[in-house]
């Protein structure tokens, strides 16, 4: 018999609260260098405890345990500036500091392990982000959406990799077709989405490799090639990911 599933928020328990975390470490665990963005470091936990009721969980009702999880934050933000290249660290940074009443709601992660992916559940998930927005009556949702299948295709830019299409001339990428599915709109690259700046020896950790030489070098996951700069002994990571928006 098929399970029952329900949305339930970080708030329901403090044994909900550690499963999603979990989830999400579980799911994000090979891209943990994505943690040592500057925002990500220094506001995204706080963020997700300030905010409990905005922390979806898909809770399977037989083990009681969540099968998908998805974050966000209220903003407050009008639209007339735009939405800028630094994509999802902007999303947290102005999490961070808003004040005054709240417009919209920002999209921080989708986490789905492995075992439970291809199942419907990213797109049960945006339903229920879109009607977690109208329930709070915000105007809409924005998101630095990361391409799922971009890792596979390092050298091609962002710009070219969002006007590829599949046999039916839909989006190539199996992320951005659901959201396009579940009625997002694509507004376009964020070249600079998060930003990860760290010592060489802090790229040859994570990525178990050594980098001799200043240059580009793909590493497994990675959206584009690393920047190593052995003069500076640094390695730059510029995530681009595509900013899609929905309105309520």
């Amino acid at each position: 018999m098929a399970s029952s599933l329900v949305i339930r928020t970080r708030a329901y328990s403090d044994e909900l609260k550690k499963a999603a975390s979990s989830i999400e470490q579980a799911a994000w665990s090979d891209l943990g260098y994505l943690s040592y963005t500057r925002a990500h470091y220094e506001l995204y936990t706080d963020l997700l405890e300030q905010y409990p009721e905005y922390q979806l969980c898909l809770v399977d009702e037989e083990t009681d345990y969540p099968v998908a999880v998805f974050n966000s934050v209220p903003l407050s933000w009008s639209g007339a500036e735009g939405l800028p290249q630094e994509g999802w660290d902007w999303v947290v940074e102005t999490g961070a500091r808003a004040k005054g009443s709240h417009t919209v709601l920002g999209g921080l992660a989708m986490s789905i392990p492995a075992v439970h992916r291809a199942k419907g559940y990213g797109r049960r998930m945006l339903q229920a982000m879109r009607e977690l927005a109208e329930s709070k009556g915000l105007g809409g949702v924005l998101a630095a959406v990361r391409p799922s299948s971009k890792a596979r295709h390092p050298w091609v830019s962002i710009d070219d990799y969002i006007t590829w299409t599949d046999d039916n001339g839909k989006a190539f990428d199996p992320w951005l077709r659901s959201h396009l599915a579940s009625g997002g709109k694509l507004v376009g690259p964020c070249k600079r989405s998060m930003v990860v700046e760290e010592p060489i020896a802090f790229w040859e950790t994570w990525s178990r490799k050594e980098y001799p030489e200043s240059g580009s070098y793909v590493i497994d996951g990675a959206l584009v090639p690393l920047m190593i700069d052995r003069e500076r002994g640094i390695g730059r990571y510029e995530e681009p990911n595509i900013w899609v928006t929905y309105s309520c």
